[in-house]
């Protein structure tokens, strides 16, 4: 299985060239106030269209309102919403059927049985993406950097394609594919200078390390 990529927290023109040019498969755009990968919607609208057709557009929400989702699917006309707030089955059920994406439900992980949260998703996510539970006391629910034990993964049974974040990085993506085998794998601040700065040659040096990743695998 070929293992495909995705730069979450894209901001700024330069760095979706970058991912565009070093072949991300999905590009992801930050709604959430306490991220530095924020934006705002005028700004998305920018970067969506200048991805359209070349990679797939994530708009990433936290438990996101009615309202928000419907200005989101309008005005950026995202190809999927990924939910990385505490949505139930029942929401994200809810959510897909009203906007008419696919979804990416993100479940927090640190042992084997947060993994296994998956499970009640079956059905409901097209994607279910494993990430690192957040430290205590965190203002938002991802983009922390850390990584968590990719073996908890091993036993866990799901029939939906996963992805993995989580501290990613161009230094140790290809041993968390090695491990993990996942559809896809999610990074933000691991190709960042600072949190929220994306660096083109980061961004450059992941999606290599990928590509080689699969090659060898």
């Amino acid at each position: 299985m070929t293992t495909k990529a995705k730069i979450c927290g894209i901001k700024t023109s330069e760095a979706l060239d970058a991912a565009i040019a070093g072949g991300a498969d999905y590009v992801g755009l930050v709604f959430c106030a306490t991220s530095p990968r924020h934006l705002e919607v005028a700004e998305a609208r920018s970067l969506a269209d200048r991805a359209r057709g070349k990679a797939a557009i994530v708009v990433l929400t936290v438990d996101a309102e009615d309202g928000a989702l419907d200005e989101l699917s309008r005005e950026i006309a995202p190809d999927f919403v990924q939910l990385h707030g505490s949505e139930t089955p029942e929401r994200a059920a809810e959510i897909k059927r009203r906007l008419g994406l696919p979804v990416i439900k993100a479940i927090p992980v640190r042992t084997a049985e947060d993994a296994a949260a998956q499970s009640a998703y079956a059905g409901i996510a097209d994607l279910i993406l494993f990430d690192a539970k957040p430290p205590a006391g965190a203002t938002r629910p991802g983009g922390h950097g850390q990584t968590f034990d990719w073996t908890v993964l091993q036993d866990v049974a799901t029939g939906t394609p996963f992805m993995l974040s989580g501290g990613l990085s161009p230094e140790n993506v290809a041993a968390a594919i090695r491990v993990t085998h996942p559809t896809v794998v999610d990074v933000s601040s691991g190709v960042e200078s600072a949190p929220g700065v994306k660096d083109a040659e980061l961004i450059r040096r992941f999606l290599q390390a990928v590509k080689t990743a699969n090659q060898s695998g």
